[in-house]
C-alpha cells in the first residue's frame, strides 16, 4: 500500500514516516509544508529508502494537493499536518483557523474527488485517517477539587468542549471529517491522542524545553503550581496505535489512544530533572532551577485518556512506561545535540508565548 502522511516532517508525523518504512513494507509519501516545526532531518534514517516519497506542499493550496493525488495515487491517508502549540495559538490564532480549518476542508475536498474516481476494488480500500487531540474536550475535574475525578477519563463519546483557539481549531476539523463521511461517504477515521513526549520533539513543548533548558542551566518555568495534570503517550507507541487504526480501524469509527501515564507538570519536571542528575549530574541537582511562572490563560486542568476501545478492537497498548519513557527521552536529547543545536539556532530562542511576558516559558 502507499500511504500519504501530511505533516510528515513534524514531531509525531515523521515517527509514523520511521515506522512504517522500518516495520512494514508499505510505501510513504510525505506531505509536509515545512513551516517552523517541521524538520526533514528527522527523517534522515529513512529518506534513502525506495519506498519513501516527499512532496513540499501547503495543505490550504489545492491545486497542489490535487497534483500530489494524481501523482502518487495513495491508498490511504493520515493527516496530521496542524499548528498545533497552544501558546501560539493564543498569541496569533489566525495561521491556526488557516491551516486546521481551511487546510483539513481543502484535503477532505480533494481526497473526496480522488476517492470518488477510483476504480471499485480500490474504492473500497481507501481511508482517510485525521489525527487529532484529547485537547478538544476541554479539561476533566481535578483531584483537587474533586474526590471521585480520577475516576473521570476522555472516552470517544465525551462532548466537545475546546478551551484554547488551538483546540478550537482541532475540533473544528474533527467535525468537518464526521461531516464528509456522513454527508459524503468518505470512509474517514478519526484518533484523538494524549500529550506525546520522545526523540525529536520541538522545543517549545514541555519536556524538550525542560531538558534544553536545563542542560543550558536556564530556569525551568512552570505554570502557576504545575499541578496541571496531563495523560503521557511515548511517541512511538503512538505511531504503532496510528498504524494500527489507518489499516485495521473501522470506518467512521473514532479511537482514543493514551499512555496510562497521569502525571502533574510538576511531577514531569522533576522526574526530567532527575533522569538529568542521574545521567548528567549536576552540582545542587537541576531542580534549583525551577521558577514558577503566571499561569496560561484558560489553563485546562487535567486530561485523561481511556483508551480500552484501542486495546479491545485493535490489540493495541503502550509498551514504554513514564519512567522509562521519560529515561529514553532525556538519553536521546543528550545523545543528539547537534539536532536540538540547529533547531534552536533558528527563529525559536526558548522564549514564552501565549503572554506579553517575556520571562521563558513552557508549553503544555
Amino acid at each position: 500500500m502507499k500511504i500519504l502522511v501530511t505533516g510528515g516532517a513534524g514531531f509525531i508525523g515523521s515517527a509514523v514516516i520511521r515506522h512504517i518504512i522500518n516495520d512494514t513494507e508499505d510505501q510513504v509519501v510525505n506531505l509536509d509544508k515545512l513551516t517552523y516545526a517541521g524538520n526533514l532531518e528527522n527523517l534522515e534514517s529513512v529518506s534513502d529508502s525506495s519506498r519513501y516519497a516527499f512532496e513540499q506542499v501547503d495543505i490550504c493550496d489545492r491545486a497542489e494537493l490535487e497534483r500530489v493525488f494524481e501523482v502518487h495515487q495513495p491508498d490511504l491517508v493520515m493527516h496530521l499536518a496542524a499548528e498545533s502549540h497552544v501558546d501560539r495559538s493564543i498569541d496569533g490564532p489566525a495561521a491556526f483557523i488557516e491551516t486546521n480549518i481551511v487546510g483539513t476542508y481543502q484535503l477532505l475536498e480533494v481526497a473526496k474527488k480522488y476517492w470518488q474516481a477510483l476504480e471499485s476494488e480500490r474504492k473500497t480500500q481507501f481511508r482517510f485517517h485525521h489525527v487529532s487531540t484529547d485537547e478538544v474536550y476541554g479539561d476533566l475535574p481535578h483531584p483537587n477539587e474533586q474526590v471521585d475525578a480520577l475516576e473521570h477519563l476522555f472516552t470517544e463519546t465525551t462532548p466537545y468542549a475546546p478551551s484554547s483557539p488551538y483546540s478550537a481549531s482541532k475540533a473544528s476539523s474533527d467535525h468537518l471529517v464526521r461531516a464528509w463521511q456522513r454527508t459524503y461517504g468518505l470512509p474517514t477515521l478519526i484518533t484523538n491522542c494524549s500529550n506525546n513526549y520522545g526523540p525529536y520533539h520541538f522545543p517549545e513543548k514541555l519536556v524538550p524545553h525542560i531538558i534544553l533548558n536545563a542542560l543550558q542551566g536556564k530556569p525551568l518555568p512552570v505554570y502557576g503550581a504545575g499541578d496541571q495534570i496531563r495523560d503521557w503517550l511515548y511517541v512511538e507507541d503512538h505511531a504503532r496505535a496510528l498504524y494500527l487504526v489507518v489499516t485495521q480501524g473501522a470506518i467512521g469509527e473514532t479511537y482514543n489512544i493514551g499512555g496510562h501515564n497521569e502525571r502533574q507538570n510538576i511531577d514531569v519536571i522533576h522526574t526530567l530533572c532527575d533522569c538529568l542528575q542521574e545521567f548528567m549530574p549536576r552540582e545542587g541537582g537541576y531542580r534549583t532551577l525551577i521558577q514558577h511562572v503566571t499561569d496560561r490563560p484558560g489553563h485546562d486542568r487535567r486530561y485523561a485518556i481511556d483508551a480500552s476501545k484501542m486495546a479491545q478492537s485493535l490489540g493495541w497498548a503502550p509498551t514504554e512506561s513514564f519512567e522509562s519513557g521519560m529515561a529514553k527521552t532525556v538519553q536521546w536529547y543528550l545523545e543528539n545535540q547537534q539536532w536540538w543545536r540547529r533547531v534552536l539556532s533558528g527563529e525559536y530562542s526558548l522564549t514564552r508565548l501565549g503572554s506579553n511576558q517575556t520571562v521563558s516559558g513552557v508549553a503544555q
